[in-house]
């Protein structure tokens, strides 16, 4: 991961509203981008300017968000990776609903056939291979 909060700050940040994610999704899918070029991804009718903005300048409060100065706009870019917010969420949900056991979580996901025995063995030879 590539950064160095503690954890209790991390899973405060790592809280996302669905508004939050899907900009972060915009970012994680195209690179950098200035305010205005975020409305590029949305249908009409558009949101706001206004919103985005705010919508921005909060993920960067939370850390997810920085920006380079170019005169008197910003261009911003994601600090965390889609793949360490995903990591970091996953492992909230377990500590959150599964008393922090992954056992407890992948039993749970194989009692609700959302994982197959032949999906659990091909699990179990990565964890064995150290991948």
């Amino acid at each position: 991961m590539q950064y160095n909060k503690n954890i209790l700050i991390m899973d405060k940040i790592l809280r996302l509203t669905a508004k939050e994610e899907e900009v972060m999704n915009f970012f994680w899918s195209n690179g950098a981008k200035f305010v205005k070029e975020l409305l590029e991804y949305y249908d009409d009718p558009k949101p706001h300017f206004n919103t985005i903005s705010t919508i921005v300048r909060g993920l960067e409060e939370k850390g997810f968000l920085s920006h380079k100065v170019y005169g008197n706009t910003h261009q911003y870019f994601y600090v965390i990776s889609e793949d360490d917010f995903r990591n970091i969420s996953l492992k909230n949900v377990i500590n959150k609903y599964y008393s922090n056991s992954a056992m407890s979580a992948i039993s749970s996901l194989v009692d609700d056939e959302a994982i197959s025995l032949n999906e659990l063995k091909d699990l179990i030879k990565l964890i064995e291979k150290g991948e």
